[in-house]
C-alpha cells in the first residue's frame, strides 16, 4: 500500500461526486467575466467586434471548461487543489479586467493571464502528484498549453488582424487537443475510463454555468437599466428581458436538461459526451451572452430604429441558444423537436423584418418565439410519457 501523496488527490473509481463550494466559488470570477465580454460585445456590433467577442469567449469557456475537468479528477477539497483554483481565480480576474482592451493595449496582459492559468495549473499538478501514472494527466495538459502559448504570446505582441489569426491558432489547439484526448509523445491520451469518472460531476457543473450565464443576463439588463433614465419603454424592456431569462432556463431545463446525467450514466461511451458537452454548452452560453448584449441595447435604446446589427443581436442570441439546445437535445434523445426548428426559422425570418423597427419590437418577438418554445414543450410534457434518454454506443 502506497503513501504517496497523490493517493490523496486523484479520484479514481471512487463514485460520484458533488460540485463543492469551492468551485461554486471559483464561478464568481465567471460572472464578472461573462458580463464584461457582453458588454463588450454590445458596445462594437460590427464584424470586427463580433469576431473579437467570440475570441474571448472561447478563451473564457476554456479557462472554466478546463478547470471543470481537473476540479473532478482529483478531490477540490484538499489544500493543493484549493491552492489551484485560487491560481485559477486570480488568472480569471487578470483576463476580466483586460477584455475591453484584450485586441488593443492590454493584449499582452489578457494572453499572458490565459497562458499562466493552464501551464501554472498543469505544472503545480505535475509537482505536487509524486505517483509517475498520476503525472500523465497534467503531463498532456502542460504539453499542449505550452504549444498553444506560442501563438498566444506572439499575439499579444503584434496588432491588428495579425493578432486574431493567431488568438484563433491558438484556440484551435487547444480546443483541437481537448477533442483527440490530448495526443502527447510517450505519454499516449487520456483513457476513456477517466471520462466515466469525470462524466456524472461534469453534468452538474455545465448545468450550474449555464445558470451562471443566466446570471450575467440578469446582471447586465439591471446594471444597464440603473444605468438609464427611467421611461416607460425602459422599464418594458426590463421586463421583457426577465421573461427572457426566464424562458430561456425553462427551455433549457425541459426534459434534456434535467436528464444530462442520467443520459451520460447510461451511456456506452460516456467520453463522447464529455467531450462534447463543452461545445454544446459553449454555443448555449454563446447565446445567452449575446441575448445579454442584446437586451442591453434594448434597454438602452427601447425606442430607437433597431440597425441591422442591433437586430441580429438582439434575435441572434436566441437563436444560437436553441441551436445549442437542439444539438443538445439530440445528443439525450436522438431526436429534435419541431418546436425548435419552428422556432430558428422564424427568428431567422424576423431579423430582416425587424430592421429599422424600434429595439423594444424586436426584444419583444425574441422574447415571443422564446415563449412559444417553452409552451410547445409543456404541450407535449403533458401528452406524452416520461421520456428517458436513449442510450448510445
Amino acid at each position: 500500500m502506497t503513501t504517496d501523496r497523490a493517493i490523496g488527490l486523484a479520484r479514481e473509481s471512487e463514485g460520484p461526486q458533488r460540485a463543492t463550494l469551492l468551485e461554486l466559488f471559483l464561478d464568481l470570477v465567471f460572472v464578472a467575466a461573462l458580463a464584461l465580454t457582453s458588454r463588450t460585445l454590445a458596445q462594437r456590433l460590427d464584424w470586427v467586434g463580433a469576431v473579437q467577442t467570440v475570441v474571448l469567449l472561447l478563451a473564457i469557456w476554456w479557462v472554466w471548461s478546463a478547470t471543470a475537468l481537473v476540479t473532478d479528477l482529483y478531490h477540490a477539497q484538499r489544500p493543493p487543489i484549493f491552492v489551484m483554483t485560487l491560481w485559477v481565480m486570480l488568472g480569471t480576474i487578470l483576463m476580466a479586467g483586460t477584455l475591453p482592451d484584450a485586441f488593443s493595449d492590454r493584449a499582452l496582459v489578457f494572453a499572458g493571464a490565459y497562458v499562466a492559468i493552464h501551464l501554472g495549473r498543469g505544472i503545480f499538478l505535475v509537482a505536487t502528484l509524486h505517483n509517475r501514472r498520476a503525472h500523465l494527466h497534467p503531463g498532456r495538459f502542460v504539453f499542449w498549453f505550452l504549444v498553444s502559448a506560442v501563438p498566444w504570446l506572439a499575439g499579444g505582441l503584434v496588432a491588428g488582424a495579425a493578432r486574431g489569426l493567431l488568438w484563433t491558432a491558438a484556440l484551435a489547439i487547444d480546443y483541437g487537443a481537448a477533442w483527440l484526448r490530448y495526443p502527447t509523445p510517450r505519454l499516449g491520451r487520456v483513457p476513456t475510463s477517466q471520462y466515466r469518472v469525470a462524466a456524472d460531476h461534469l453534468a452538474e457543473r455545465y448545468q450550474q454555468f449555464f445558470t451562471l450565464a443566466l446570471g450575467d443576463l440578469i446582471l447586465v439588463t439591471t446594471i444597464t437599466y440603473a444605468d438609464s433614465d427611467m421611461t416607460a419603454g425602459r422599464t418594458a424592456a426590463l421586463l421583457l428581458a426577465f421573461a427572457a431569462t426566464v424562458l430561456l432556463w425553462q427551455v433549457y431545463v425541459h426534459r434534456a436538461g434535467a436528464l444530462l446525467k442520467a443520459t451520460i450514466e447510461s451511456s456506452r461511451d460516456p467520453g463522447r459526451f464529455v467531450r462534447s458537452a463543452p461545445n454544446t454548452h459553449l454555443l448555449m452560453v454563446a447565446g445567452v451572452v449575446a441575448a445579454s448584449a442584446g437586451f442591453e441595447v434594448v434597454i438602452a435604446h427601447p425606442t430607437d430604429h433597431s440597425t441591422p446589427w442591433q437586430a441580429g443581436i438582439i434575435l441572434g442570441g436566441p437563436a444560437l441558444f436553441l441551436a445549442g439546445r437542439a444539438r443538445f437535445e439530440y445528443e439525450v434523445f436522438s431526436r429534435v423537436s419541431p418546436s425548435r426548428l419552428v422556432a430558428l426559422l422564424v427568428l431567422i425570418v424576423a431579423g430582416p423584418a425587424l430592421v429599422l423597427a424600434p429595439a423594444l419590437v424586436a426584444g419583444l418577438t425574441a422574447t415571443l418565439v422564446l415563449a412559444g418554445v417553452a409552451i410547445a414543450d409543456s404541450i407535449r410534457a403533458r401528452g406524452a410519457p416520461p421520456e428517458q434518454p436513449t442510450p448510445s454506443m
